[in-house]
């Protein structure tokens, strides 16, 4: 179970909202927003999970399901398996 760590925390959801966002309007771009009004700055070499802590890791991989979880709901829709 992740920690609570304020700075793990905001690492996680930034490399989530640059890795998954669609665009400017998109939910997942409105992280960044949110991150610049607490006046977070990530580190420059932040580029992959594996730049992250152990526990922002566990943070980045749940954020990571629960949108893996919508996308195969979405998929699933009975309008899309029309046969």
């Amino acid at each position: 179970m992740p920690e609570f760590n304020r700075f793990d925390i905001c690492e996680a959801y930034y490399l989530f909202a640059s890795e998954y966002h669609s665009g400017q309007w998109s939910k997942e771009y409105q992280i960044f927003g949110r991150l610049n009004n607490i006046q977070f700055k990530c580190r420059d070499f932040l580029r992959s999970r594996d730049d992250l802590s152990e526990n922002s890791q566990l943070i980045y991989d749940n954020l990571v399901s629960k949108i893996h979880i919508k996308i195969i709901k979405w998929a699933n829709h009975p309008i899309l398996n029309v046969t």
